[in-house]
């Protein structure tokens, strides 16, 4: 059982009686029992009422829902809109427990994933390997992602818009999501700087990943063009980057697997930061399936499926790349390099495994 406080602040003149609802059930089968199920406030002398009274709550069955408060006779000085709490009725404690230890495993995972292959790099003092159209769509993806997590977090009036057209939605954004965002994208640049400083052969971004950032960069105007015309609000503005971020994720793992493939060798390309990235998309799939369990609420993971479906999407390219490292290349000790990222038809870069030099 847990416990509401329900307050009544204002001018009353006539007694109101509040009732409560439960959103998305039906008659006998609501998610909780709701004690009392109506309270009456009368108006005293001076007609301005400051009560508040507690309401407890029997959880009956697992699931999520906003319960509402309703005041009769209705009035257009009550305001409303704000009368209700979004209730969580769970089935086990020790699942909640599990849910939280499972996301802080998968952000510290993937938060880490980026810093195998900078120590790589590092230590080889060579980029060779590493798809320069990954990390160029890579930055583009973690910006965007990084843009709109700072504006629903820190924008007051990106989050007035967000809250009118959700009147009771929660920004869904969080303090891990900004910091893992913009560490995301500080790593991502840190390893782009390395390929300034470290050999990459004629390594460079190929004319396919750059129509790609040319698109994504029209989408960026074309969308800044309808906000200053006043077509678009700036909440649009930052869910068509998030849109982008989506794209990117689809995208941006083809370039490092065929140039993989192209050099039937994984040399340069970190398989710690494969690792980390398989538990942290792992344990992120796992949380939604144990909290879909936990609170009945499989809608959220197969109704709308695109995180879901994103991420099972990235394991499977995690998977690839293991099988590329451990199994199909794992003997490879010689790294070829050809195709448009190179000097020319019939130019080939070789080098020992365990050392890169052109």
């Amino acid at each position: 059982m847990q416990n509401v406080t329900l307050r009544l602040h204002g001018t009353l003149v006539a007694r109101v009686t509040v009732n409560f609802t439960q959103t998305n059930v039906t008659t006998g089968n609501e998610y909780v029992k709701v004690i009392p199920s109506s309270i009456d406030f009368d108006p005293i002398p001076s007609n301005v009422i400051d009560r508040s009274e507690r309401v407890s709550l029997v959880g009956l069955r697992a699931g999520i829902f906003d319960l509402l408060a309703h005041a009769f006779p209705a009035s257009d000085l009550l305001d409303q809109s704000q009368a209700f709490v979004r209730v969580t009725v769970a089935k086990s404690w020790k699942l909640i427990t599990l849910s939280s230890t499972i996301g802080w495993a998968y952000f510290l995972a993937w938060t880490w994933s980026f810093w195998p292959q900078i120590w790589e790099n590092r230590t080889r003092a060579s980029v060779v390997g590493l798809s320069f159209d990954y990390l160029a769509l890579n930055l583009v993806g973690h910006t965007m992602y990084a843009a709109f997590n700072c504006a629903l977090f820190w924008n007051g009036s990106v989050q007035e818009e967000y809250l009118r057209r959700n009147p009771r939605g929660l920004i869904p954004v969080l303090a891990n999501d900004v910091a893992f965002s913009l560490h995301a994208v500080f790593a991502t640049t840190l390893i782009i700087v390395q390929c300034f400083f470290y050999e990459r052969g004629q390594q460079k971004v190929s004319y396919t990943a750059r129509a790609l950032m040319v698109v994504f960069g029209l989408v960026v105007f074309i969308s800044g063009v309808l906000v200053a015309t006043g077509t678009y609000q700036w909440l649009d503005f930052f869910y068509d980057l998030s849109f982008i971020k989506l794209a990117v994720t689809l995208v941006k793992y083809i370039p490092q697997a065929v140039l993989n493939y192209r050099r039937k060798s994984t040399v340069g390309w970190s398989i710690g930061n494969v690792l980390l990235d398989f538990t942290g998309g792992s344990f992120s799939m796992l949380q939604m399936l144990v909290n879909g369990y936990n609170y009945d609420d499989w809608a959220s993971i197969f109704g709308d499926g695109a995180k879901f479906g994103l991420g099972f999407f990235s394991v499977l390219f995690d998977v690839l790349f293991i099988v590329q490292h451990y199994v199909l290349y794992r003997n490879s000790n010689y790294i070829e390099l050809r195709g448009e990222n190179y000097p020319g038809p019939g130019s080939v870069t070789t080098a020992p495994r365990n050392g890169v030099s052109t």
